[in-house]
């Protein structure tokens, strides 16, 4: 499953239950920091509100969430630390890590003494992985918390943080560029779909897990990063369950699925860790086979390592899957 199975689970337990949406956002959002002279004085303001100052931009760097790795990637950063490099490099395949970055612990719980150890210039990190962590960081090396989501506007979310982070390591031209790219390919895959007939036609993205006999199913509604992004394309989501207002995550089972009926429907999946729940855990079971998208073979499992809360690049990735499957 995409993000680890305990934070799907807490999720679950602990959503608040809100419908979220997304309205498109052509305004750049501005830069949440500065850096006024190459190589000069960084100042950075973080999902926190805190105001993180630098001597100059940083260069050496550790990476605890995903995302935030690739974003940094990316921007031509590559860091010296990252939480659980072997799981980044199954599900991320968009911004790729050399060989000589350490690994410092899992996302979960990163090991303070392997980051401090690397004499890193900052720490990267969301503000899910807990304020114990990133006090004891931050009596050793300057910390910058992005948001990580936010259902309400992934896409100026993913903006936000990215523009953040490229502050903070000099990299701001870079950035403006990764995402006018981005911003391309939505425009180009949005004038492929409406040309091809598809716009408007409808979405579902999930993964899952099993355990024993039993089949959870996490689906991705409206604020999704990568339901907005099919929805700047043109596209709607069909999944109107409800879902948490950080993630735009829901839970499910398979009976759940019997309300996607609509016969144009393409429902997308991610199993990059080796564990099809859909393909080998529903095979034999009777409602999964009478779902319409599958019936009518509607069923894409993505390709492996495309991250599904990632950076632009990721987000390039997911806009291909898309075209793709509509634009065909």
């Amino acid at each position: 499953m995409s993000r680890t199975r305990v934070t799907a689970l807490l999720a679950a337990a602990t959503m608040v239950l809100a419908a979220c949406g997304t309205t498109e956002n052509t305004n750049e959002p501005e830069a949440t920091g500065s850096a006024p002279a190459a190589g000069g004085p960084v100042t950075v303001v973080d999902s926190r509100g805190k105001e993180i100052k630098l001597d100059a931009p940083a260069t050496k760097v550790v990476g605890l969430e995903w995302g935030e790795v690739e974003m940094l990637v990316s921007l031509g950063v590559m860091p010296v630390g990252v939480a659980d490099p072997k799981g980044y490099a199954t599900w991320v395949s968009a911004a790729k890590l050399d060989e000589g970055v350490k690994d410092v612990g899992t996302r979960g719980e990163p090991s303070v003494d392997s980051i401090v150890a690397l004499e890193p210039d900052l720490v990267v990190m969301e503000d899910d992985r807990g304020a114990n962590v990133i006090s004891q960081l931050e009596k050793y090396v300057p910390v910058v918390v992005t948001k990580g989501s936010d259902a309400s506007d992934n896409l100026g979310r993913m903006r936000s943080d990215l523009n953040m982070i490229a502050a903070a390591v000099g990299k701001t031209a870079e950035a403006e560029k990764l995402l006018a790219d981005f911003d391309a390919a939505i425009a180009d895959g949005k004038k492929k779909i409406a040309d091809a007939g598809a716009a408007g036609k409808p979405f579902a993205i999930a993964d899952g897990w099993k355990e024993g006999s039993t089949v959870s199913i996490r689906m991705f509604g409206e604020g999704a990063l990568v339901s907005q992004i099919g929805i700047q394309l043109g596209l709607t989501n069909a999944w109107k369950g409800e879902t948490d207002p950080a993630w735009g995550l829901g839970q499910t089972d398979v009976e759940g699925l019997t309300g996607l009926t609509d016969p144009d429907l393409h429902f997308f999946y991610n199993a990059s860790d080796g564990a099809d729940v859909f393909a080998d855990g529903l095979n034999s079971n009777a409602i999964w086979k009478s779902l319409p998208f599958v019936k009518q073979g509607n069923l894409h499992r993505m390709p492996d390592g495309i991250w599904t809360f990632g950076g632009p690049l990721s987000g390039k990735q997911y806009i291909d899957q898309f075209v793709n499957t509509y634009a065909v």
